[in-house]
């Protein structure tokens, strides 16, 4: 079975976040300063032995590779931010590729998203990078910038077919036409297509029953998300939403400390761990594309504050269970070969395998032992 865990490169400076969130910023700004918004919250989180890493050091992508391996982890699905020819957050995939000694297997994901102040301020008026596609030039150029990855021995591939997902596709014009491109370049290079795969989008408007998502050969489960999806499904949440939605728009008019008080247990959203996977192992797949995906645990306060949401009852016991029966479902319900998990190292929104001063290694323990019990560790 392959585990593939998101991984998420912002652990370094850059200039355009020095820019816009001050200087030194890096996902651990976020995660140092959370505080717990409610008792017996997990925060704030503190990587084992203060490893707030820099992943501009190549050796802390060699240390994160031993750990996957170690633990039954088959590859990252790494972050790649491109926006028509400006690339954002590369470092740590350049090093990646450079360094061919850093035993890991890998995929890329691209975030084809705007970038805006939507996951700092919890709205997105204030656009920082817009995201556009152009045409055929613009994509050639970035089928450029893949194909040294692609080619690369450590690379995920099914059917000699690199694997390349997208974030958001019902984003893009042109989707076929781009994609369709792709495929002819990457045979002339002496492969058989890309495996296309896409992690999220309005699935109003691109889904498998309208066939919008035709070029696709897998859809991921992406997870918390669809968990929390499918437990709003109910007129219950329905209706804590739209509290949630009255009141925010009410917090952008009277923003003061008794406001917040006053709100913070409808505006701060507080999910059940065992409910969110009772869900997802129950739940059917959509389509014969669907591939499921795990998560650790996941609380985004530090960045949004009340404006957030997390989980309770999270543990590494709890997940070794629920995650050893989604392997069995994984094989038979859904016929596939891979998870994808949240995540490696999302600090800033508690999905991270990487060890703890809480939990310490527990997390990749239960990978590792969940993966013994079926009979499926490397």
């Amino acid at each position: 079975m392959k585990v593939i865990a998101y991984y998420l490169p912002q652990f370094h400076e850059i200039p355009e976040n020095n820019e816009w969130w001050g200087e030194g910023f890096t996902e651990w700004v976020n995660v140092k300063k959370a505080l717990p918004l409610k008792t017996g919250q997990n925060q704030p989180r503190i990587p084992l032995n203060d490893n707030y890493y820099n992943l501009s050091d190549v050796n802390v992508m060699r240390w994160q590779a031993e750990l996957a391996k170690k633990y039954g982890i088959y590859g990252f699905c790494i972050y790649h931010y491109w926006f028509n020819g400006k690339l954002l957050l590369q470092k740590p995939l350049e090093n990646l590729l450079n360094n061919s000694d850093i035993e890991v297997n890998f995929c890329l994901c691209w975030a084809n998203e705007n970038w805006t102040d939507q996951w700092v301020s919890g709205t997105s008026q204030k656009m920082l990078i817009e995201q556009t596609y152009g045409g055929e030039q613009e994509w050639r150029d970035h089928f450029q910038y893949f194909l040294p990855y692609f080619k690369d021995q450590r690379y995920i591939k099914e059917n000699n077919k690199p694997l390349l997902i997208i974030y958001r596709p019902d984003l893009i014009e042109n989707l076929d036409a781009m994609l369709k491109k792709w495929n002819e370049w990457i045979q002339e290079e002496g492969f058989d297509g890309i495996c296309y795969a896409y992690q999220k989008c309005d699935g109003n408007i691109f889904n498998y029953k309208n066939g919008r998502d035709r070029s696709f050969t897998y859809q991921i489960e992406y997870q918390p998300n669809k968990a929390m999806e499918w437990q709003r499904s109910n007129v219950k949440n329905t209706l804590i939403k739209y509290k949630r939605n009255i009141f925010r728009k009410l917090n952008s008019l009277f923003s003061t400390q008794k406001f917040n008080t006053i709100v913070l247990d409808v505006r701060l959203h507080i999910w059940d761990y065992d409910k969110a996977w009772e869900c997802i192992l129950k739940h059917k797949p959509e389509s014969p594309k669907c591939v499921p995906g795990a998560f650790v645990d996941w609380d985004n306060t530090p960045r949004k504050q009340m404006r957030g949401s997390f989980y309770e009852g999270t543990s590494p016991e709890k997940f070794e269970y629920y995650f050893g029966k989604l392997l069995q479902r994984t094989k038979d319900v859904y016929k596939k070969d891979m998870i994808f998990v949240f995540a490696w190292n999302e600090w800033a929104e508690g999905g991270y395998l990487e060890p703890d001063e809480k939990n310490g290694y527990g997390y990749l323990e239960a990978i590792k032992n969940a993966l013994k019990k079926n009979n499926e560790l490397p």
